[in-house]
């Protein structure tokens, strides 16, 4: 399942999340490359903070560069948002999916295998 969302399904979401009401993405730096990468995500913009529950945790490759860089922009409401990622371990993903959107919650619980919140703390 991963492999497939990494190769196929996410390469045609980023392509059409501009048009997609209500697609939003994650752009973080690449690990190793620099280079930016955009994740087609589900979450909920709060005010200045943004929420996302991963569902392989850090196996994600977006977890992984987040680490490594916590510096990311978030595409939500047709803008991008600058800000700070923090992967919140101490929290429960679960419980976290109730105050998502549902659908998105829905897709995470049943793909996901390691789930994992990370709270974004935007700029503007």
């Amino acid at each position: 399942m991963i492999r497939f969302q990494h190769r196929i399904l996410n390469p045609v979401v980023r392509r059409l999340a501009r048009f997609l009401p209500g697609q939003m993405m994650i752009e973080t730096t690449g690990r190793h490359s620099g280079l930016p990468r955009k994740t087609p995500i589900g979450g909920l913009l709060q005010g200045n903070t943004f929420w996302l529950v991963s569902e392989f945790g850090r196996h994600s490759q977006y977890v992984r560069n987040i680490a490594a860089n916590p510096r990311v922009r978030v595409f939500a409401h047709g803008k991008w948002h600058a800000g700070t990622a923090v992967i919140m371990d101490e929290d429960d993903p679960r419980q976290r999916l109730k105050q998502l959107p549902r659908y998105n919650s829905f897709m995470v619980q049943r793909i996901g295998t390691n789930l994992l919140t990370l709270r974004v703390d935007l700029d503007d």
